[in-house]
């Protein structure tokens, strides 16, 4: 229940059609969407390309995109995995034998494919009502004529301009410099390119003009993209997988997602009465630090693309995995083993959810990966380009190796919660890694504390962070927690901003009410009618 005497928000009601995400303009043309006729498919659609513009340092065309759809008619979920592959010409041993351990950051060779267009095609097509033209109107507008540059936007551009290089600081700098708070972000030539897409399909993305010019620019900073690779992309259909936590279905995307990560953390944590800690106690903080420990653990040695590699998901997900996890677990002592990633892991997403009358519920997660992504935008059209391929491992033999035509292991995961008779309520939570710990801190505070959408997603958050080995908190974690969880062996640091976003949207199974939630760590927020 919100405290009508502190700042944050209550949660939203609607009964027509509901968006939550996380920038205000992304959910205006979401809703505006749904008013013309479209469904939620197209709402999430148009909603998630105009984000590229309010928030172009998480997102873009030069990204890649994750969905669930839960279509109330047939009461099942489906997927589609509209991640991106590398180019064939590329493979680890190729880059060892140069000298790297791991693809830099800004690297050329992190850049794989962009899955993220096909996949906004085919969501629009097969499953949506509207045009793929009318659903990108609100974007192109959005392009041509600018939009305000909120704070959070401006934070990230001024922590990360320095990123870009060569095209990208004549499309994403204003004058060499970064785009303050209240100054206007415009992108004509991404306009112009989306204009394309509207005319003429993802072709326009993948076999015209618009891929011409961003092989050319790879090919420029060293690249060994081919227009072979970009005409080979399609996002795919995929079958979710699901683990029941205490009555609560969680429905997750399979491998290369790290969907299987949040359903083990969960499965871990089954085995412990949480609910007997308080929510910001040390000791719930400690148990979820460790769950989400050896999940990860279990993520950096097995999960990779499942078309090139065997992922044994029944494995993964098998109670006897958990049982043997959640034994490893001392109730009053921090483990000493951490899973040292052999790849680049980021925090930065964006994310939005959409119901619309019928309910259907549309679950969707869009990325360029690290900040800028690669640093490098298309010379014409200013495409920023993701670099996901950072997220390969170059060990030998590793699952998660890279191969040419492979697609990476992905912390990207939009989810959706289920309790059969009661609800149904698709959610995501951005960070990057923390992707599948806050899935499972979400879902916790459901189950376990039975919270509201908008109070599951204030909470307070922490995350063992694998890439360091230290457990961060933030700012409204007591400092005698804190202490509490050194004393217990952590190395704990304040995390300098909120960890991640999160939104939801709470389906009421008996009344048709729509209830939202949307993260302040963000400057979204939740719209309905």
């Amino acid at each position: 229940m919100h405290d009508y005497q502190g700042p944050g928000r209550a949660t939203a009601y609607a009964e027509n059609g509901m968006c939550a995400t996380s920038h205000p303009f992304a959910a205006m043309a979401a809703i505006d969407t749904l008013r013309k006729g479209g469904n939620a498919v197209d709402a999430a659609v148009a909603g998630a390309v105009v984000l590229g513009f309010c928030e172009p340092a998480m997102t873009g065309l030069g990204g890649d995109v994750f969905a669930l759809i839960h279509d109330p008619e047939a009461h099942a979920c489906s997927a589609l995995n509209g991640s991106g592959r590398a180019p064939a010409a590329l493979d680890a041993a190729y880059l060892r034998d140069q000298g790297f351990e791991t693809i830099p950051l800004d690297s050329t060779h992190g850049v794989t494919v962009p899955g993220a267009v096909d996949a906004f095609e085919k969501l629009v097509t097969q499953s949506g009502k509207l045009s793929l033209a009318e659903v990108l109107a609100p974007a192109i507008h959005c392009a041509e004529t600018g939009v305000p540059v909120y704070h959070r936007t401006a934070l990230d551009w001024a922590a990360f301009g320095e990123r870009l290089r060569g095209p990208a600081r004549k499309h994403y700098l204003d004058g060499g410099a970064p785009f303050r708070a209240g100054t206007r972000f415009a992108s004509p030539a991404q306009a112009q390119a989306l204009r394309l897409i509207a005319q003429n399909g993802a072709d326009a993305f993948y076999r015209g003009e618009i891929m011409e010019d961003i092989v050319a620019t790879l090919k420029a900073h060293g690249g060994l993209h081919s227009a072979e690779d970009f005409a080979a992309t399609a996002a795919t259909p995929v079958d979710p997988v699901r683990h029941n936590y205490r009555g609560h279905d969680l429905v997750e995307l399979p491998p290369n997602a790290q969907g299987v990560t949040a359903l083990l953390i969960t499965a871990i944590l089954e085995r412990f009465d949480i609910s007997r800690f308080a929510p910001d106690s040390a000791e719930r903080i400690h148990l979820e630090a460790e769950a989400t420990r050896l999940a990860y653990r279990v993520r950096n040695l097995w999960l990779g693309d499942p078309e090139t590699v065997g992922t044994n998901t029944e494995k993964l997900l098998s109670e006897v995995l958990a049982d043997r996890l959640a034994e490893q677990i001392d109730p009053t002592k921090a483990g000493n083993s951490n899973p040292t990633p052999a790849e680049a892991l980021h925090r930065d997403t964006v994310y939005i959810t959409v119901v619309d009358g019928n309910h259907l519920a549309v679950s969707l997660i869009y990325s360029i990966f690290w900040p800028f992504g690669s640093g490098l935008a298309s010379e014409k059209f200013g495409i920023g380009l993701h670099n996901r391929g950072c997220g390969f491992s170059l060990q030998d033999g590793h699952p998660n190796m890279l191969l040419g035509g492979r697609r990476p292991l992905h912390t990207l995961i939009p989810g959706l919660l289920e309790k059969q008779g009661d609800y149904v309520m698709p959610f995501g939570v951005m960070g990057g890694p923390y992707q599948a710990a806050g899935h499972a801190h979400f879902v916790s505070n459901i189950a376990d504390y039975d919270m509201d959408p908008q109070t599951a997603i204030d909470g307070v958050r922490s995350f063992h962070d694998v890439a360091t080995g230290k457990l961060e908190v933030e700012a409204r974690v007591a400092e005698s927690t804190a202490t509490k969880l050194s004393e217990m062996g952590h190395d704990v640091v304040r995390a300098p901003v909120g960890i991640g976003g999160a939104q939801a949207i709470r389906i009421d199974q008996s009344t048709g009410m729509l209830a939202g939630g949307s993260d302040p760590r963000k400057d979204g927020l939740v719209l309905g009618y």
